[in-house]
């Protein structure tokens, strides 16, 4: 089975996908003039405004509920991971990655603002909406609404539910070891799996706005909480930070583990961390409740700055200022070895590590619980974006049982996660990214060529900020935008 998924993410995240995440990124950017500089200011203003709607969520609800998909696992586990496979200088390229692919973001969730649409009283909207409205390929949205279904509802989750066992394992010990179906599996990973699917049950069962709600109060505690710890570490390290800062830029540009393995791991872990590009966002940016589509996507883009620069930069510098990682070699060997061979890269391990260097006790519990909430909020992030896209499927086959089965299938698999291998978690979870980065790029680039309905939302934007109005408007069909139902309907 491992072989099987190691083989698939050799084909799926080939060179190609790498150079198409970074060329999209570069791309976007220089078409809308570095917009995520531009309107650095004017994302702050938009993050605390806005207020919601009986159909639709707040502004800082949607950054919540996109950030709670973008702050997980990836920041803690998928940091470790890059660093461990492909050196210190991956940071590097997961920071060019987040920079270019905020200019991703802002366009993928804009466009998912302007063809959003309202179903049984929500809004909804992603990729698949807008591949359809503005390509008018059903064909090619109903692969991305399937993709995602089982990316987001099957494979995600396992990553996320994984490292939230492996890390209270870790924090607590593994307890007496249970024989099941599925083979010996520790009773600290089964009690934290029970808990798990009970809470996530009882959430998801409430509905969109109950994930909104639990989101918005818990995504910006949790990073907060772990920055200032990530701060502590930092702070009483000062003297070495420098040196790890001058490492990181080094080994970009020489790698110790290969040009190739920097920038890769660099690459699918900003991906896999930041989600721009990935096709994960734009469904909750579709669910807020905006006057114009370009507020949503520059508070989206500035998403993307959060996750990258602050918390996976956080991991980054507490793994590296601590001394608390490996590099692997091809095979079994190490070009670093800082730790016992046996500490997996793939898991929350070497940040569990160096946090508790510092503050020996507190660490690997304060880690386990960090993740724990990380984790915990992505997979409701996963079931949000699930759902929109058995939404999009219901579109055509209304059959009321299609969201009940979504719900039983991401507790079963969140279940199955959390007591199984990390490396068959990883391996699925990189599969689930892939696809859906691979068929929503290829989407959103040919709807620049097609529609360019993002650039001229924000070109309309900027025009209305020139003018000083007071209340902003959108209106698609006086800027020869087709499809955007919604919009039209609310003038």
């Amino acid at each position: 089975m491992l072989e099987l998924v190691q083989s698939l993410n050799d084909i799926i995240w080939s060179p190609a996908l790498i150079y198409l995440c970074l060329g999209a990124g570069i791309f976007f950017s220089i078409i809308t003039r570095f917009v995520q500089l531009r309107h650095f200011k004017e994302m702050w203003r938009l993050l605390l405004s806005g207020k919601s709607s009986a159909q639709g969520i707040s502004s800082f609800q949607a950054l919540a509920v996109s950030l709670s998909g973008r702050v997980g696992t990836g920041n803690i586990a998928g940091v470790a991971a890059a660093i461990g496979f492909g050196g210190p200088g991956a940071v590097f390229w997961m920071w060019v990655v987040a920079f270019f692919g905020a200019a991703t973001a802002y366009i993928e969730s804009t466009n998912a603002q302007i063809y959003k649409e309202e179903h049984d009283g929500l809004y909804r909207g992603g990729p698949a909406y807008y591949i359809e409205k503005a390509l008018g390929q059903k064909w090619y949205a109903w692969i991305f609404a399937i993709a995602t279904v089982i990316a987001c509802g099957v494979l995600l989750p396992t990553v996320q539910s994984n490292s939230i066992g492996n890390a209270v394992e870790m924090a607590f010990g593994a307890g007496t070891m249970i024989d099941t179906g599925i083979g010996q599996i520790s009773s600290a990973k089964i009690y934290t799996a029970s808990f798990i699917v009970l809470l996530l049950g009882f959430i998801i069962f409430g509905g969109v706005k109950r994930i909104a709600n639990f989101t918005q109060v818990v995504v910006p505690f949790m990073a907060l909480a772990y920055i200032i710890i990530a701060f502590v570490v930092i702070a009483l390290h000062i003297d070495k930070l420098p040196g790890v800062f001058m490492m990181i830029i080094n080994d970009a540009f020489s790698p110790m583990a290969g040009v190739g393995a920097a920038i890769g791991w660099g690459v699918k872990r900003g991906v896999y961390s930041n989600e721009a590009g990935q096709g994960t966002g734009p469904h909750a940016a579709a669910a807020a409740e905006v006057d114009h589509p370009a507020q949503q996507g520059l508070v989206q883009a500035f998403s993307v700055y959060i996750d990258t620069l602050f918390v996976c930069s956080a991991t980054a510098f507490i793994i590296l200022i601590t001394d608390s990682y490996n590099v692997h070699a091809a095979g079994e060997s190490f070009i670093v070895k800082n730790l016992a061979a046996d500490v997996a890269a793939n898991s929350p391990a070497f940040t569990q590590i160096a946090v508790d260097s510092v503050l020996t006790g507190v660490g690997k519990p304060f880690i386990a619980l960090a993740l724990f909430f990380f984790a915990f909020t992505t997979i409701l992030a996963y079931y949000f974006i699930a759902e929109n896209n058995v939404a999009y499927i219901k579109r055509t086959f209304n059959f009321p049982i299609l969201t009940f089965l979504l719900k039983v299938i991401i507790m079963s698999a969140t279940f199955y996660g959390t007591v199984k291998a990390a490396d068959i978690a990883w391996g699925l979870g990189d599969v689930g990214v892939g696809m859906m980065a691979w068929l929503n790029i290829i989407g959103i680039l040919i709807i620049f060529f097609v529609a360019k309905p993002a650039v001229t939302a924000l070109k309309d934007y900027e025009r209305q900020q020139k003018e000083g109005v007071e209340k902003y408007t959108f209106d698609p069909e006086k800027l020869g935008i087709k499809n955007a139902d919604l919009w039209k309907d609310k003038l």
